[in-house]
């Protein structure tokens, strides 16, 4: 039996910008940092950067393949304009119903897809209860 989610790893070309980012933009715990990785503490998960320098960056094809952190709805604005006085790279929101919560979609310096949910997933199987009979929920 899988019991949760133990980390995520970043593959990462620049460990000092990304530490920057993870650590001063979306406030994360710096736990460990060596020559090619660290560590950091977000939320109470486990966020591994890792060095690579012969990957190629920022994908080409749009994709809504993310990662989702979760934030209370009182601090959408302040993230908001966190995200844009530190110039972090917003994406366009795909179109919601307020009953969905709000997101702020945006990428990291290496381009991996991120997202602060004021949401949870009670919230959303509620929603598709309520608006979308055509889903089976279980």
């Amino acid at each position: 039996m899988i019991n949760a989610i133990n980390h995520i790893t970043f593959s990462v070309a620049n460990l000092e910008r990304s530490i920057y980012f993870y650590q001063n933009i979306l406030e994360g715990k710096l736990l460990m940092k060596g020559r090619t990785s660290a560590y950091l503490d977000i939320g109470g998960m486990w966020i591994a950067l890792n060095v690579e320098t012969d990957v190629q960056r920022f994908e080409i094809n749009p994709t809504y393949t993310h990662i989702a952190f979760s934030i209370d709805e009182q601090d959408f604005s302040y993230w908001m304009e966190k995200f844009e006085k530190e110039n972090v790279n917003l994406l366009e929101s795909r179109a919601r119903s307020k009953e969905d919560k709000l997101s702020i979609y945006f990428t990291d310096p290496d381009g991996h897809r991120l997202e602060l949910h004021t949401g949870t997933l009670e919230d959303r199987l509620q929603y598709y209860k309520e608006q979308k009979p055509h889903i089976k929920i279980y």
